[in-house]
């Protein structure tokens, strides 16, 4: 058995040690947001954090998630940081066909928690692990700069 926290709730799982994050979310605790894109980690569409850090669940096995916290996209609007992202993903309509979003905002929350006012280098250097087949590339630099604009913008009020 593996217990660990999926969103600060409190997970055991039976499934065997090998098997990857992702189905256990997705089949095993039915959270959807998390998506399988290309099963090999190069797409970044099924991101989640793992005490606090970006992860790739289609690679990470259980067995490694003893004792750990897992953040996926259903969790991410527990914190400020994810609830302003989202937000500017709204006003910004970022999502086009939305597949590769969760992953894009989880990518983007672990980069305004490290670097809270990044540069485009930053940006583009924190975000190039995700993909998006829909190229609304643009728009999700848009969106993490008016995210990071918001949350300064709270710190200084």
């Amino acid at each position: 058995m593996t217990r660990f926290t999926v969103n600060g709730a409190a997970h055991d799982s039976q499934l065997p040690p090998d098997t990857p994050l992702l189905w256990v979310l997705r089949d095993e605790i039915g959270m959807t947001g998390t998506k399988f894109g290309c099963g090999m980690a190069l797409c970044g569409a099924c991101t989640v954090h793992v005490d606090g850090e970006p992860a790739r669940a289609c690679m990470t096995p259980l067995e490694s998630l003893a004792g750990k916290a897992v953040t996926t996209i259903e969790g991410a609007e527990q914190d400020a940081v994810g609830r302003v992202l989202q937000a500017a993903w709204i006003e910004l309509g970022v999502a086009q066909c939305g597949y590769c979003q969760a992953g894009q905002i989880m990518s983007a929350v672990a980069l305004l928690r490290a670097t809270p006012r990044p540069d485009d280098r930053q940006i583009d250097e924190a975000m190039s692990g995700n993909l998006c087949r829909c190229g609304t590339y643009g728009r999700i630099h848009a969106a993490i700069k008016l995210a990071s604009t918001r949350l300064a913008d709270k710190v200084t009020a």
